[in-house]
């Protein structure tokens, strides 16, 4: 009766094993999907390209950006159903010469 005792908590002890490691995969797979994870090295020496410039929330589910790629800026509208991009090709704005 004892082998028998011993094998049950084993099993239960294997079990709790598996439903831990499938709660972490589980939460793995929930940060990967909202892009909370993959922080990636980047060599501090090489010239960034990409830039967001400006950012203003519209509604609660929609968001405007300015980014810009070398000298090239580009406005999108972001929002749950994707993005839209609303003007291309702008042109950087000389914030010394306004100011």
């Amino acid at each position: 009766m004892d082998d028998a005792g011993g094998l049950y908590e084993y099993l239960r002890m294997f079990a709790a094993l598996l439903f831990v490691l499938g709660l972490m995969g589980g939460f793995a797979l929930i940060v990967k999907k909202l892009g909370l994870g993959g922080v990636q090295a980047q060599n501090i020496t090489a010239k960034k390209r990409l830039k967001l410039i400006e950012s203003m929330q519209i509604d609660a589910r929609r968001r405007v950006v300015i980014i810009q790629r070398d000298d090239i800026q580009h406005l999108l509208m972001i929002g749950a159903n994707g993005e839209t991009v609303i003007e291309t090709d702008i042109k950087p704005v000389d914030n010394d010469a306004h100011g």
